[in-house]
This record gives structure tokens, sequence and C-alpha cells, in this order.
């Protein structure tokens, strides 16, 4: 019975987590290319999956606050998105090594292996890790808000 729940626990973080990543899949390209257009680093900053993931994780916890098993959700939805919005990071650092473009994802690795572990996995943690604290700060207030006597429901 618990291997069932928690398979529809994980689906159910998948259906929060899809939206996230179709966008996330976007973003990459987008910064790859505003790169490409001249736009110098520190001005496309502000376009990045870290910051995807910390307004997700806002999202997340608006929408799991009375989920019983909100927090394992909320991870749940960050394992699955964090590791999968970093991929076209790793098509951006081939594109840039293969036809020596010359952004910033080219800078960095000199092989795939060293480039998916930095990105997929170390990228991936430094999206997960901030995005449950700040995910689970935002359950924490709403409950908190939402069972005060005296506030509107």
């Amino acid at each position: 019975m618990e291997l069932i729940n928690k398979q529809g626990v994980f689906q159910q973080a998948f259906h929060l987590a899809k939206i996230p990543i179709v966008i996330s899949l976007f973003l990459t390209p987008v910064r790859f290319l505003l790169e490409l257009a001249g736009l110098p680093e520190y001005a496309i900053f502000i376009i990045g999956l870290l910051w995807l993931t910390l307004a997700f994780s806002i999202y997340w916890g608006f929408k799991l606050y009375t989920e019983k098993k909100a927090y394992l959700l909320l991870l749940f939805n960050l394992i699955i998105f964090s590791p999968v919005s970093r991929l076209p990071v790793v098509a951006a650092w081939w594109i840039d090594t293969k036809w020596e473009i010359g952004t910033h994802y080219g800078l960095y690795f000199d092989n795939l292996v060293q480039t998916l572990l930095n990105h997929v996995i170390y990228g991936a943690l430094v999206q997960i890790i901030p995005g449950f604290i700040l995910g689970s700060m935002t359950i924490l207030i709403v409950r908190y808000r939402k069972s005060t006597p005296g506030q509107t429901k």
C-alpha cells in the first residue's frame, strides 16, 4: 500500500512539474540567443534557471500547502524539475564547443562528463536546495496565515 501511495505522490509531483519543465526548456535557448545577440552575461543573468526554480517553488508552496505530504511533493517536484531543466544547458555547451561560438556556456568545462556532472548534478542541487527552503517557507507561512483566527479562508 505504501508503494502505491508513493507512486501516487510521484505522479502528482510529475504532473505539477510538467509546465515548469516546458518553460525551462525554452529559457536556456532564449538566454543563449540573447548572448549571441551581444547582451553581456550580467544583463541576461536574471533570465536563469535558479530564479525560475525559486519562482516555481513559491508557486508550488501555494499549490501544495493543503496537501498532507506537501513537503514530499515539493521535494519530488524539484527532483524531477531541476535535472531536466539543466539539459538544455548541456546542449548549449555542446553547440558552443562544437562550433567554437564563444558564449559563456563553453568556457568552463573540457568534456561532456564534466559538463553533465557540473550542470545536471551540481547545478540541479544548486536549484533543489534553495528551492526546497523557499518552497517550505512558503508552505509554512501560508499554513500559518490560513490557520490564524480572523484570517480569511
